[in-house]
């Protein structure tokens, strides 16, 4: 049981990380803009992330828990996962990387079972479906940016310009409060996942049968082709995930604003309005379908399709090609992490 809680608390831990790493995501553009001062767009950001705790099913926490399979694996492997995924969210946080904070959990938590069982205990399916969605989820957001982008500006070409720009920092509010919906409801639910993964994992090794089993760990799932798929969890464990998500927004993450609000692009009203807006529909529409994707990378392709809108030199393609590198790289490190942290463990302190 100690380490289960050991594990809960560090999920939390990562989840109140990932709030204040991947603030820039939903604040970026509304901060570049000057619609909103810093202080006050964290506020709004984690008003909206804790918001979807009331909105969102669990169709990402399901998909979380079944990237390794939880009837083969023990809590030192999520343990081993979960400090990896921490550690490279820090470094690349201190070093001002937008880096996906979703990759890095499912890089940790992959290594870790790599290092345990081998690839029997990987879900391959469900991996390659999250790893091919490193290009497809900014490729989707930076087309949906740059047809919304050039929809606004047909159809605004003849309106007053500082009359459009008033309009347009009212609607950006709107916009970012979308994303952030966006970000609370896919973010979070991965830490549930992982947190639903653990108790699992507790209750199988315990051999615990139900009229045994404290209330706060009654989770409801059924085992499908050797496969968990959750159905319930006990109340506390999304109350927790989108409390921490949300004092992590309300934390900041200011390297990582000055990367997304700026760095990559120079960022209109308008053009923040698209981006926010192209974010929000590709987060929906990927939630929908139960596939994890980047907060991160999703943005950061949606802020490259309003810069085609104006022309191609208009992003810094240079800043461009070091963030991809970052996405690319971060599942195998967070990986190897992982697997390095697990096999400490073994040969330090446990005979697994």
């Amino acid at each position: 049981m100690t380490l289960l809680f050991i594990i809960i608390g560090l999920a939390l831990i990562f989840d109140y990380i990932n709030g204040f790493h991947d603030a820039a995501n939903s604040i970026a553009t509304v901060v570049s803009t000057k619609v909103l001062s810093p202080f006050q767009a964290v506020i709004w950001a984690a008003f909206f992330n804790f918001l979807a705790y009331w909105l969102f099913d669990l169709k990402i926490a399901d998909t979380v828990a079944k990237t390794v399979n939880t009837l083969h694996i023990n809590l030192y492997v999520i343990l081993a996962g979960i400090i990896a995924a921490i550690c490279w969210n820090l470094l690349t946080w201190w070093f001002g990387i937008p880096s996906s904070s979703s990759h890095t959990l499912i890089g940790g938590l992959t290594g870790a079972a790599l290092a345990h069982g081998g690839l029997s205990v990987v879900n391959l399916a469900v991996v390659g479906k999250i790893v091919a969605f490193i290009i497809l989820a900014p490729v989707i957001g930076m087309t949906i940016a740059y047809t919304i982008t050039i929809i606004i500006i047909n159809i605004c070409q003849r309106a007053n310009p500082s009359r459009a720009e008033w309009w347009f920092r009212k609607l950006q509010l709107i916009s970012s409060a979308l994303f952030s919906l966006g970000h609370g409801g896919n973010d979070a639910q991965k830490v549930m996942g992982l947190i639903a993964a653990a108790v699992i994992v507790y209750l199988q090794d315990a051999h615990l049968v139900m009229e045994t089993i404290p209330t706060w760990l009654h989770i409801n799932y059924e085992v499908v082709s050797g496969k968990v798929s959750i159905k319930h969890i006990p109340e506390w464990i999304p109350l927790a995930c989108y409390t921490a998500i949300a004092l992590g927004t309300m934390s900041g993450g200011w390297k990582i604003v000055k990367t997304m609000g700026s760095r990559i692009t120079k960022v209109t009203p308008l053009e923040g309005v698209a981006a926010e807006t192209a974010g929000a529909i590709t987060l929906f529409f990927t939630e929908h379908f139960k596939i994890p994707v980047s907060t991160t990378h999703t943005i950061s392709g949606s802020i490259i399709g309003v810069g085609l809108s104006k022309r191609i030199s208009a992003v810094r393609w240079g800043v461009t090609i070091n963030l991809l590198w970052a996405w690319i790289l971060t599942i195998p490190i967070s990986a190897g992490l992982a697997a390095l942290v697990y096999y400490v463990l073994h040969l330090l302190f446990i005979t697994f």
